[in-house]
């Protein structure tokens, strides 16, 4: 179904405009279970998980006829470029938002991962966003966000995630040690990023890197602190050559994710 006419579209009421815009706060997401998804990416990744569209608001049917053809027409809303601009924070809104359910992971319910991160205390939403899309690049199974750490339905972080967000389990709000002991219960080896430990290139090489491993990344501010250190099999860190006193989070997540993934691959 194409739509080449914007009112082949209902037009959004202020009913559920403002039903929308209750989703930009942290209470109105929790209260309703529903959260926003914006952009052409992030909206196309959640309708290929049709079950956790709610709806999909629109100001130019046209522009996105190929999104829209994959939607439910009778979820699918018209609205204008400002009520649009009123559901998201960015400076060039794509004119696309979707709604959708929250669906969160327990770890009681998932099977042993081969390649998982947690972010123990990640408060930065860009962050923990794009960590998620690193562990949706390389393939991990799981990604827990712990006690302390951002929401995971942040605005921000779904952005960053660029539609990672749909594609693997997600666990929040655990205690960094009730997730290593289940870790450790399933058989994964659990190794904490510092740029104190021992060097990644060293256990790539030794092949240890192949068998199931969960990476724990510590918050921007303060890294780990040594009791979240303890909690690990061991520290291990990325060697730098060059000039830079350190990788930001997210950088140091995706270098290790895939040297993991590559060891893993080629075991």
């Amino acid at each position: 179904m194409h739509f080449d006419e914007p009112r082949a579209l209902p037009l959004i009421s202020r009913g559920q405009q403002r039903a929308a815009r209750r989703l930009l706060s942290r209470k109105g997401r929790e209260e309703d279970g529903l959260f926003l998804a914006e952009g052409t990416q992030a909206v196309r990744e959640a309708l290929r998980r049709p079950e956790l569209v709610e709806a999909v608001i629109v100001s130019n049917p046209a522009e996105h006829s190929e999104l829209l053809a994959m939607a439910d027409p009778q979820i699918c809303w018209l609205a204008h470029p400002s009520d649009i601009d009123q559901l998201t924070d960015t400076v060039t809104p794509q004119g696309i938002v979707a709604i959708c359910r929250s669906e969160l992971a327990s770890l009681n319910d998932l099977p042993a991962p081969k390649l998982a991160v947690v972010c123990a205390q990640v408060r930065d939403p860009g962050n923990a966003g794009t960590v998620i899309r690193c562990a949706d690049a390389f393939g991990a199974d799981l990604v827990i966000l712990t006690k302390g750490s951002v929401e995971v339905f942040n605005p921000k972080t779904v952005r960053a995630s660029v539609g990672s967000i749909f594609h693997l389990p997600i666990v929040v709000g655990v205690e960094l040690v009730d997730a290593v002991a289940w870790l450790h219960k399933n058989g994964v080896q659990v190794v904490a990023a510092d740029g104190g430990g021992d060097s990644l290139d060293q256990l790539a090489a030794s092949g240890e890197l192949a068998a199931p491993t969960a990476w724990i990344m510590g918050n921007e501010a303060w890294g780990l602190p040594q009791a979240d250190r303890d909690l690990a099999d061991r520290v291990v860190g990325v060697p730098m050559w060059g000039q830079a006193e350190s990788l930001n989070l997210s950088t140091a997540a995706a270098v290790c994710l895939y040297a993991t993934a590559s060891a893993q691959r080629h075991a």
